[in-house]
């Protein structure tokens, strides 16, 4: 009972989280249940059905706030499901004790980025209006998609700052179009599943409680992404998922590193973390500044 209360808050976390920039749910929940010892595809499988109703649910609240561009959701949203599918059904065939490690470094790859990305560079703007491609968002979704399913996660980390690069549609709306997508993402990947391992190592309870979480969290996310700012809370969650997975490679047999030595690392780690969360709070306070005086500039004297 005790460890279900723990997975329906991770749920609501995680999707606090993804709501709010527009990724790490699955990065976030396929960590944290990879800590305690489920397979990958298990893992992945927890996490995407789960995500079925979350992204649902995400995608629908984002819509009522007016965040979603859904020509944005039909070019990136069937090719991210093929690619989930075919994701799925790869991690699926791979041994339990290669699957393990494999999914932790994809998703310490995506946590770094995580970090860095918002730390250095925050959102980055310009070229609003201009329309967005087929053949640029085709195939960031099959790529997405793909790194999704056997990630456990990575449909946000993937689409969500390729999409802000190109800097043509508003932050927000980014957010809510990739969230609305992975909907169709989810499916796929657990159709994937269920024909590559089956129903018989789900746990369906875990799956529920993640799924509540997530749903209670959604239209709280929606409404927070107007006014939490992502350039401290991607240095927040990119700082934690990079100390989870470290923490599990090394401990594998992959590394197999002796106690001390992982002690050492995630310490030096956690001291760049909370360095970086440090200088995003500085980073984002001082461009409120500079947006504050030049608002007063342009402001017209009185006459």
């Amino acid at each position: 009972m005790r460890s279900l209360i723990l997975l329906g808050l991770v749920g609501l976390a995680a999707q606090l989280v993804d709501g709010s920039l527009g990724m790490a749910y699955g990065v976030t929940s396929t960590t944290l249940l990879l800590a305690i010892g489920t397979n990958a595809a298990a893992a992945s499988a927890t996490v995407h059905l789960a995500e079925i109703g979350t992204t649902l649910a995400s995608g629908v609240a984002h819509w009522r706030f007016g965040n979603v561009d859904w020509k944005v959701v039909g070019k990136i949203g069937v090719p991210g499901a093929v690619g989930a599918f075919a994701g799925a059904t790869f991690l699926s065939h791979l041994s339990t004790e290669f699957a393990a490690p494999v999914m932790s470094l994809i998703l310490l790859v995506l946590g770094a980025y995580i970090l860095v990305r918002f730390t250095a560079f925050g959102l980055p703007r310009g070229n609003l209006g201009k329309p967005l491609r087929r053949r640029f968002l085709a195939p960031l979704g099959l790529v997405g998609g793909f790194v999704d399913a056997t990630g456990g996660g990575g449909w946000g980390p993937v689409g969500t700052p390729a999409i802000l690069a190109s800097g043509r549609i508003l932050p927000r709306k980014v957010i809510g179009s990739v969230d609305a997508s992975e909907f169709l993402v989810a499916v796929a990947a657990s159709a994937g599943f269920l024909v590559g391992i089956g129903s018989q190592n789900i746990d369906f309870a875990w799956v529920g409680v993640l799924l509540l979480g997530g749903v209670i969290a959604a239209p709280i996310a929606a409404w927070l992404v107007r006014h939490v700012p992502p350039r401290i809370l991607g240095s927040a969650v990119g700082g934690v998922i990079v100390l989870t997975n470290v923490r599990t490679l090394l401990r594998s047999d992959w590394v197999g590193a002796p106690g001390g030595v992982q002690l050492t690392v995630c310490a030096g780690i956690a001291v760049a973390w909370a360095a970086a969360v440090a200088y995003s709070v500085r980073e984002y306070r001082r461009e409120q500044e500079q947006e504050s005086a030049r608002a007063a500039l342009e402001e017209p004297s009185p006459v």
